[in-house]
Order: structure tokens, then C-alpha cells, then sequence
């Protein structure tokens, strides 16, 4: 516990050095404890803004603006359509970079009109190990990651939240809508709305982890293998495949290798 309390007066003097903050706030764990402890540290000179737009779910959106509340912090939701860029809509590998200096670009116009020295994102010490090329994109624009300046890790994370009272805490990993795509394939509004108001639907059943993975006609379902039992139990089975249906999807699967972050970044064999 003195580890992680030292972490949090690390981070307090980091977040003061800085001397005001745009924080990128997704509304997950990592983002909504950096805006809670900057709401702490600097007040007015804290600014929090999360992207509204169809690679965001709007439940996400939702629970930034509670964050926001909870955290006392200033508070911009403004419309983000990385869609409009060709390099995010034709979906490369490395479509997270083009994503995320599409957004930042928009964070570096309202800081500089905010009068904020400095842009942050949630990343803390464990993304380090991921394939994420938005990280990239954050170095090379100077956006910084106080929580990982401070040392803390995701179970740093959570337990600081838990401590904060913000209900995050427990939360399951987020990732953005285009995460259930395969690289390569288009992008579209329409694909991506279908894929939220299948998550939805799983959620309206209990299922709190999950991803649903679209291949065009097949929805493939990744659940903790613990949750997997359940899934394909009567009759909440037969009212999955026929919600899913609905949704335009022909063949409803279950993935037997479980919840695991980054799917698509699998070789072929190994998914």
C-alpha cells in the first residue's frame, strides 16, 4: 500500500509541475482516475474532453460525463468522426496512429484556445507491453501519460480508483468499435452501430466482458471462459441468436478461446 500511495503523490506532483492539463477522457479506468486526481490538483486549470462519434459506444459517453461529474472537473463532449479520414476508414494495421492524431489534433486546437499548457491520456505502465500504435501517435505529439510517469500499473489503477470511490474501478478493459473489425475491411457507420447494439444486447443479458467480433455475417462472441457455459445454456441461447439475427447477422458464434484483449491482432492461425 506505501508503494502505491507513493505512486499517487508522484502523480499529484507531476499533474502540479504541469501546471494545467487537457485530459483525454474515454470514460474507462486508466482516464477517469488521471481526471479525477488533475481535478484534485488543479482545479479550473483541469479540462476534461471526450469524443462523441461512431467509433465510440454511447454508454461510454455517458459514463465519462458521470466521471466528470463524480471527478468535479470542467467538462467538453465534442463530435469526433475519425471516419472521415481515409486512412482510419480503410482500417490498416496501424489505423490506431491515424485515429489518434486525427483526435489529438483536435485536443492540441482546444488546449491552445483553453490556455492549457499540456495534452494527457490514461495510458499507465502495463499498455507498455500491447500493440497499440496510438501510443506512437501520442509521443510524437507530445501528448503525455502522468500515470505512467508516476509508475502505476493497472491494478495501481484500479485499487486508487476503488480507494476514490469512482465506479469505474472494477470496469472491464475498454477498446473503441473498430477493434471488432478485421484490419483491412472498410469501416462504416453502419457496421459499427451494428456492433454496439449487439454488445448492448449481451449486456441486457448480464455478460459485463465481452467483445463481439464482426465478420460481415458472422458474429463471433468473445466471454470470459467462465461466462461461456452460460451462453450457450436454454433458452438464453436461443434468444442471443435471435437478437443478434435482427441485427443483420446470419451465423451467431462463441469463441471457445475466450476474452482476450487484441483478437485481430492475432496471426490468422492463431484466432
Amino acid at each position: 500500500m506505501r508503494d502505491v500511495d507513493e505512486k499517487l503523490r508522484r502523480l499529484r506532483d507531476i499533474l502540479e509541475e504541469m501546471g494545467g492539463v487537457l485530459i483525454a477522457l474515454s470514460g474507462g479506468v486508466d482516464s477517469s482516475l488521471l481526471a479525477d486526481v488533475a481535478a484534485e490538483v488543479l482545479g479550473e486549470r483541469a479540462l476534461a474532453v471526450t469524443a462523441r462519434g461512431p467509433l465510440f459506444p454511447e454508454r461510454e459517453v455517458r459514463q465519462a460525463m458521470e466521471i466528470a461529474e463524480h471527478a468535479g472537473i470542467r467538462h467538453l463532449v465534442i463530435g469526433a468522426c475519425q471516419l472521415e479520414n481515409d486512412l482510419v476508414r480503410s482500417n490498416p494495421r496501424d489505423r490506431c496512429y491515424h485515429c489518434k492524431r486525427h483526435l489529438f489534433q483536435h485536443l492540441t486546437d482546444i488546449a491552445h484556445v483553453e490556455g492549457l499548457p499540456w495534452i494527457a491520456h490514461g495510458e499507465q505502465v502495463d499498455d507498455a507491453g500491447a500493440h497499440r500504435p496510438g501510443a506512437r501517435a501520442a509521443e510524437e505529439m507530445g501528448v503525455r501519460a502522468p500515470l505512467a510517469e508516476a509508475g502505476l500499473t493497472k491494478d495501481d489503477v484500479r485499487e486508487l480508483s476503488r480507494r476514490r470511490g469512482l465506479p469505474t474501478w472494477d470496469d472491464p478493459p475498454m477498446a473503441c468499435l473498430a477493434t471488432r473489425i478485421p484490419y483491412g475491411e472498410e469501416l462504416t457507420e453502419q457496421r459499427l452501430a451494428r456492433i454496439e447494439a449487439a454488445e448492448e444486447a449481451l449486456r441486457g443479458h448480464g455478460f459485463r466482458a465481452l467483445r463481439v467480433r464482426d465478420h460481415r455475417e458472422v458474429a463471433r462472441i468473445e466471454l470470459p471462459a467462465a461466462e461461456i457455459a452460460r451462453i450457450v445454456d436454454e433458452p438464453l441461447r436461443s434468444q442471443i441468436v435471435e437478437e443478434l439475427r435482427e441485427l443483420g447477422y446470419t451465423y451467431v458464434t462463441v469463441d471457445l478461446a475466450g476474452l482476450r484483449s487484441g483478437s485481430m491482432d492475432e496471426p490468422a492461425e492463431d484466432r
